[in-house]
């Protein structure tokens, strides 16, 4: 985008800002987020983009939490909780007097309590709750956590008290509970909306017991919360959280320079050295619990050849793609979980360029002169994907160089990611941040077979790593077998692993209270703005 379009651009959201109720008055303050995207509703248990989940996560709460900042599990809706001595036994004593928001279309007769969990398991894990199949249904979440596999009952206990009984060990469980597609919906919004005929608005016009709640969104343009007064945590800092929507990184920019958000979302890397040198801005940073990568769909020719697998990896310049693209904000990959997640396996050997040894890999698999193949470029801006188009562009040129034909193609972000689940490329960029500081987060979702992962691949011998480790309750015994299961990842290559990269995070200097978060998440209950 030109310097004119932008300072146009510019001109036409302060003229809207100052058109409406966005701008804090003296009474008042207001937070304005400048976030990426459109989320795909606002239900997280219907999600699966950090996108959304940002969205989502002011208005809902879990059973359990993590701390502000980190990754230790905290309570939330549940104060406390016991565990049986055979690890399958899981029992939450829940928080009392806790307040449901209210809408124009629902106000809540009763406080949160335990039918309320029931229901937000049940409607992701039970055919036959009345809400399985609304909006779409589709919890691959909850799927791909391998929670209907691994859930035997939910009971109520009493209305404070509700036991989790599950089929196996599962050392993460308390932790995944506190995940975004845990979150907890009220039932009674559901039985009336049910009632009404109309289901569906319970993940439109979303009621929850978060910090704050839901307003108003506008699609591609804005979402509005207000403070929740009656939030049986710590009040939030500012009363009014504006979440206004710019796919363009430049455009995020500007604002901020211009004060029409004080935080913004992920900066390109080469707007970095501006971004630091300005006197009125802050640029926070971290190591990201993240991947970004290529999947080869095993399921499709030639990729479901190992060789031509492996000549992939061995022609693709990964350093040529840091440099260009990351430009200082990445470091190299060679592992699908990060080197500051315990049990990474640094003895993988890490990807070498041998254009000779992808041709002989190529011939020998039945392919001398090359072949043609699809390569799926993201349409949205990621820290583990800074620039995806110049990242498939890249990579095309490298392919040309054994005969590979490679054809760019992408689609809108909702799409891509439901094509990818379906497996109708052959290569396709995608990544992912880490939601619970546990190597099972990352092997499980991308990699294991029960997911719709982006190489479509399932391999028994890591299956059986994977879910022999999450089972146990010995780290050291957990590390060994998530340690062997990368050594079988990097045997198969079922992904081009390009890199795991820093998160940065401008925002005006007058923002206070806000921490990054290791999982990528943006939360704003505690953050002040001066």
């Amino acid at each position: 985008m030109t310097n004119k379009a932008i300072a146009t651009a510019c001109a036409v959201a302060l003229a809207a800002f100052a058109g409406s109720a966005i701008l804090s008055t003296a009474q008042a303050k207001t937070l304005v987020y400048c976030s990426e995207g459109s989320p795909e509703n606002f239900n997280p248990m219907l999600s699966y983009t950090g996108t959304s989940f940002d969205a989502q996560r002011p208005i809902y709460n879990q059973l359990t939490g993590f701390e502000y900042g980190g990754t230790a599990v905290v309570a939330n809706l549940a104060e406390k909780w016991d565990v049986s001595p055979d690890g399958l036994t899981f029992t939450f004593h829940l928080r009392k007097n806790v307040k449901f928001h209210t809408s124009k279309t629902f106000k809540p007769t009763r406080a949160f309590n335990a039918d309320d969990v029931i229901f937000s398991f049940e409607r992701q894990w039970k055919k036959e709750n009345p809400f399985f199949k609304v909006s779409g249904g589709g919890y691959d979440y909850f799927t791909d956590m391998d929670m209907p596999k691994l859930l035997k009952s939910l009971d109520k206990i009493d209305d404070h008290t509700v036991r989790f009984v599950l089929n196996e060990p599962n050392a993460p469980f308390v932790a995944n509970l506190a995940m975004d597609f845990a979150s907890i919906q009220s039932k009674e919004y559901a039985d009336q909306m049910l009632k009404a005929g109309k289901p569906e608005l319970i993940d439109q016009e979303p009621i929850g017991t978060g910090p704050f709640e839901f307003v108003q969104y506008v699609k591609d343009a804005t979402i509005r919360y207000k403070a929740f007064a009656a939030y049986f945590g710590t009040k939030p800092k500012v009363d009014t959280l504006v979440f206004s929507i710019s796919k363009d990184p430049a455009v995020r920019v500007a604002k901020l320079k211009a004060n029409e958000c004080q935080v913004a979302f992920g900066p390109r890397p080469a707007d970095l050295p501006d971004l630091k040198a300005d006197k009125n801005l802050t640029v926070l940073a971290q190591s990201g619990l993240n991947i970004g990568y290529i999947g080869m769909n095993t399921k499709k020719k030639p990729f479901d050849d190992v060789r031509v697998r492996k000549a992939m990896t061995m022609v693709i310049d990964q350093k040529s793609i840091l440099d260009a693209v990351y430009q200082g904000s990445g470091q190299p990959a060679k592992n699908l979980i990060p080197p500051t997640m315990w049990s990474y396996n640094d003895k993988v050997p890490a990807y070498k360029m041998d254009i000779a040894g992808a041709k002989k890999l190529l011939a020998e698999a039945g392919y001398p002169d090359g072949f043609e193949t699809d390569l799926w470029a993201m349409p949205v801006q990621r820290p583990y994907n800074p620039d995806a188009r110049r990242i498939a562009e890249l990579v095309q040129a490298d392919l040309a160089k054994i005969g590979v034909k490679a054809k760019i193609v992408s689609y809108e972000w909702g799409d891509y990611r439901k094509r990818v689940q379906a497996g109708e490329h052959q290569m396709a960029q995608l990544g992912w941040t880490g939601d619970n500081g546990d190597p099972d987060n990352f092997f499980v979702p991308l990699a294991a077979c029960s997911s719709k992962n982006a190489a479509q691949w399932c391999d028994k011998e890591f299956d059986d790593l994977v879910t022999k480790a999450v089972k146990s309750t010995n780290l050291a015994e957990r590390t060994k077998l998530y340690q062997q299961a990368q050594e079988v990842m990097n045997k198969q290559s079922p992904y081009f692993f390009i890199a795991h990269s820093l998160v940065h995070l401008p925002m005006r200097k007058t923002v206070t209270g806000y921490k990054m978060s290791p999982f990528g998440a943006h939360r704003f209950d505690a953050t002040d703005v001066k």
